[in-house]
């Protein structure tokens, strides 16, 4: 019986043993390694953003948290992650160490539709959930917005019809400008030809662009771009146009 006992214990020592010599084999030695590769990833959702890798490099750089070179053992992620979230142009931020000394960093930006540069003054960016963005020493190629425009108006107007505008290629590279008038409605003013658009009230607007897109399509192509000054697609069925003054 004590051989028996001997056998299972030395059976259990040498279980023990194995189970520990993977497990420290598996393991990155932390204490002994250091960040070899920092992998920076922004979602691109189709719509550029602010923000580039370099700039989240030099955003961590300037509060000593880029973690290349650095012991892995001393990386906090969480100090990463709550720096990255703090700034208003992020959305979320995920980071997390991998074998090999690597860091890895996922983000989510917030994503500006238009640029509102209003008359009475004030000037922001709008995201794509309708939040106002603040002030931002980047750039970005938006939409510009001009005219009697509010706060609540571009969140709950401005941004929903620039997402209809983005959603489609032709809009997206067509229109430059949106103006808004003190009755609420909005002109459009494209990149091509010299004329206003006249959407009325922006309601049904994807009917109104598709009416609009065919008038491009079978007459503007015919009689020329610069024909007439201003189109109105207010009304349903129906496109009225004013045509150039030529001296």
């Amino acid at each position: 019986m004590w051989k028996k006992a001997i056998i299972i214990v030395l059976d259990v020592v040498i279980a023990v043993y194995l189970v520990l010599a993977l497990t420290a084999f598996n393991k990155p030695d932390e204490e002994a390694s250091v960040c070899s590769e920092v992998r920076i990833s922004i979602e691109q959702t189709g719509m550029d953003g602010f923000l580039t890798q370099r700039d989240v490099q030099t955003m961590l750089k300037k509060k000593q948290l880029y973690p290349l070179s650095q012991p892995m053992a001393r990386i906090s992620t969480r100090d990463i992650e709550e720096l990255l979230e703090s700034n208003a142009l992020i959305e979320d931020a995920e980071c997390y160490k991998s074998q090999g000394g690597h860091v890895l960093i996922n983000m989510k930006q917030r994503i500006p539709v238009v640029r509102v540069m209003a008359q009475n003054g004030d000037a922001y960016y709008v995201d794509s959930r309708g939040e106002v963005m603040p002030h931002s020493p980047y750039t970005c190629d938006v939409i510009i917005v001009t005219g009697a425009v509010t706060r609540p108006y571009a969140g709950k107007v401005l941004a929903p019809l620039a997402g209809v505008l983005l959603a489609d290629k032709f809009w997206k590279n067509q229109v430059e400008q949106l103006n808004v008038l003190s009755d609420g409605s909005v002109e459009l003013v494209p990149r091509v030809g010299d004329h206003i658009v006249y959407l009325g009230q922006p309601v049904r607007v994807a009917k109104k662009l598709e009416r609009l897109r065919k008038f491009y399509r079978y007459g503007l192509a015919q009689t020329g771009w610069n024909k007439y000054s201003r189109i109105s697609v207010e009304f349903d069925n129906q496109i009225i146009c004013k045509k150039t003054n030529k001296k």
